[in-house]
């Protein structure tokens, strides 16, 4: 038997990178996964193909997380095909890097909408649903620069350090329902925005990393799997996978 059977879980930003990781772990698992994706619908589905290889149970919903409408929408679309959520992952994610005397407006809002936004109305969307149940598991995905900052990325710090400021309250506020709320901050991971960077650049970020590494997708995941399946007394907590970056 899987550690997660007959758990249903969505996971946001789940057709490629450590969303897609998320969803592949949790599905191994045992879970029947919601995988939410933005515009790659070729993707999410590679992802659904694979998950159907094994016998795991998934459903695509296209929804931009930045919307609370369509945030609405698509947890209520989750729950009437499975009947309930008791797992939601809050991953979805952009970057618009420039320093702060380049930033635009445009960028900054729209980190802060998908990134944190999102966040808040994924959370209070899924949240009545495992009151009723006595039962949720929210993971968000947060980021090292949310604890120590980066060069050109004030808007994205601010969205992943308000992360882990929201997750706080919201464990508070929902321990006495047996809904636990955490939140996982990767370091640097090997996904498709960092291949991007130079090779130069790559090492020297390398360089920083104690552990001498980018961390993997996968690896991140299992920490998801394991606050899913195995952190029945871990609430309001950070998990920091940087390889020693910031400690």
């Amino acid at each position: 038997m899987g550690r997660l059977d007959g758990k249903i879980a969505l996971v946001t930003g789940a057709s490629r990178g450590i969303g897609r990781a998320i969803a592949l772990e949790l599905a191994h698992a045992g879970a029947s996964v919601s995988i939410n994706y933005l515009s790659a619908e070729d993707e999410a589905q590679a992802v659904a193909d694979e998950i159907a290889k094994f016998g795991g149970k998934t459903l695509l919903l296209q929804a931009n997380v930045s919307d609370k409408d369509q945030v609405r929408g698509m947890v209520k679309q989750a729950v009437e095909h499975f009947g309930q959520l008791d797992i939601l992952v809050n991953n979805a994610g952009i970057t618009r890097d420039r320093s702060m005397r380049k930033l635009t407006d445009d960028d900054w809002t729209e980190v802060i909408n998908t990134n944190l936004n999102s966040v808040y109305y994924c959370t209070t969307a899924a949240m009545q649903g495992m009151i009723d149940h006595k039962f949720g598991r929210i993971i968000n995905i947060s980021s090292y620069v949310g604890q120590a900052g980066n060069f050109g990325q004030a808007n994205y710090a601010a969205s992943k350090g308000g992360i882990i400021a929201f997750t706080k309250t919201a464990a508070i506020e929902l321990a006495k329902y047996n809904i636990t709320v955490n939140s996982i901050a990767p370091g640097f991971t090997l996904t498709e925005m960092l291949a991007k960077v130079p090779a130069n650049v790559q090492d020297q970020i390398k360089a920083k990393i104690p552990m001498g590494r980018f961390g993997l997708p996968e690896e991140v995941a299992k920490a998801v799997a394991f606050l899913a399946a195995d952190g029945d007394y871990i609430t309001g907590q950070q998990i920091n996978i940087n390889g020693g970056v910031y400690m």
